[in-house]
């Protein structure tokens, strides 16, 4: 296994893609905090399989006094990389510090869609996501995914005086230009959610609840018109997971781990689309308790699956930073 502090002072919250030359992207916030500085959403793009990094451009520029770090991400029918992108706003200068910040006491800025046909160089910008409810807050999450019927995408809403978080699953028609057709996954407990295509109308939802912070399974067989509960996958405070479909059809798992004695990130395989899972294994276990996780997976065409993740404050490095890990596709048992 190989691993690298890959971007170096950044929160991050890497999501990957897997973009069509073969090239690795994540977007991430490029600021050292847990979102309340002004900052953007960065496209970094690794060429050699994960090793290495370089910036490419600004996906989503945040908007003093706003900022851009929520994002769903991935790649287009049509090969483009697509960036959805929200931010809170106000939110304070870098380098400056409020013992009083709160997020409730700001506000969402609406979802914008981010698009580069040139592998992140440059972007296109538009606001085109139609909301089923203006009066709530949206908020994405997890990977753009071409389904049977278009492309597919996760948000999750919430009241702005605060309360329960609900998922959702929203759709495009046109390769990512317009995203609208909204259905509810979970409702009351759910928010950040990754999707999953597995073929013939069937998908799979990891959600993260807000009460446990645990990870719960969501299924739909009629293309994400209705979903069914599958069950826990994680223990309490172990969260937010990424889905990923192995090249021998198996599922794969990643999620972050933030209990007792435990903080890092993990991972389980389904054979089965996600009918029965494998035990859990620990990728990067961090000595001490810190911020960390939101790992995004990919497998490359060697079989070697990259894993990039967030932490600070590990005795090998204080700063946050975009961790990656190279590790070898399990053996099938």
């Amino acid at each position: 296994m190989e691993r690298y502090i890959a971007i170096d002072g950044v929160c991050a919250w890497p999501n990957m893609t897997r973009l069509s030359e073969g090239e690795l992207g994540v977007a991430i916030y490029n600021q050292p905090v847990h979102g309340r500085w002004h900052g953007d959403v960065e496209a970094w793009v690794s060429v050699d399989g994960g090793r290495r990094w370089e910036r490419r451009g600004v996906a989503a520029a945040g908007e003093p006094p706003g900022n851009r770090m929520n994002v769903a991400a991935g790649a287009s029918s049509s090969g483009d990389w697509i960036v959805v992108s929200s931010g809170w706003s106000p939110v304070l200068a870098p380098g400056t510090e409020d013992p009083n910040f709160a997020f409730l006491k700001r506000h969402v800025l609406p979802p914008r869609v981010c698009r580069s046909a040139d592998s992140g160089r440059t972007w296109d910008h538009a606001d085109s996501v139609v909301l089923p409810n203006k009066e709530n807050w949206y908020i994405p999450f997890g990977d753009v995914v071409v389904g049977d019927k278009g492309l597919g995408m996760s948000m999750y809403s919430c009241a702005p005086e605060g309360g329960p978080n609900s998922a959702w699953f929203f759709r495009s028609n046109d390769d990512g230009k317009t995203w609208g057709e909204a259905s509810l996954i979970a409702a009351d407990d759910y928010n950040e959610t990754d999707l999953l295509h597995l073929g013939q109308g069937k998908w799979l939802a990891v959600c993260r609840t807000l009460e446990e912070a645990n990870l719960q399974l969501f299924s739909s067989a009629d293309d994400g018109d209705t979903w069914s509960d599958r069950g826990p996958l994680s223990l309490a405070r172990q969260h937010p997971g990424h889905l990923t479909k192995l090249a021998d059809g198996r599922v794969l798992l990643s999620y972050g781990l933030r209990t007792e004695g435990q903080h890092g990130v993990a991972v389980r395989i389904s054979p089965d689309e996600g009918n029965s899972w494998g035990p859990p294994r620990t990728l990067v276990h961090l000595d001490e308790p810190t911020d960390c996780g939101y790992p995004s997976s990919s497998q490359l065409d060697d079989g070697t699956i990259v894993t990039a993740y967030y932490s600070r404050q590990i005795p090998q490095h204080t700063r946050y930073h975009m961790g990656v890990l190279r590790w070898p596709t399990p053996q099938i048992e």
